[in-house]
């Protein structure tokens, strides 16, 4: 049985291309928080309630809007600060998008 053919080889390799793939994205992720430690209270909830959902690819203003009314709707975010503070909160969420 040579290596190539291996249960093990054939995992490893799918193990480190998961890895390498990956890696981009933990360091955008890391980007974006430490952008978001810098947003006011409101944008921080919007960013909070949102990264869950930010993926390379994603529709970002579509996302933000439906998060951000959610806040809205549930009273946890006034209306009067939800566009400012999605705004803010979008900056950062498109370094996690990249």
């Amino acid at each position: 049985m040579s290596f190539r053919s291996s249960p093990f080889a054939i995992l490893s390799l799918a193990a480190a291309a998961l890895l390498v793939s990956g890696a981009p994205t933990f360091a955008n992720r890391a980007a974006a928080d430490a952008c978001a430690a810098k947003l006011s209270p409101d944008a921080k909830a919007v960013y909070a309630a949102t990264i869950g959902s930010v993926k390379p690819g994603v529709d970002l203003t579509a996302v933000v809007t439906a998060k951000t009314r959610d806040l809205v709707m549930s009273g946890k975010l006034s209306r009067g600060n939800a566009r400012p503070a999605a705004e803010a909160a979008g900056t950062c969420l498109k370094q996690a998008a990249q």
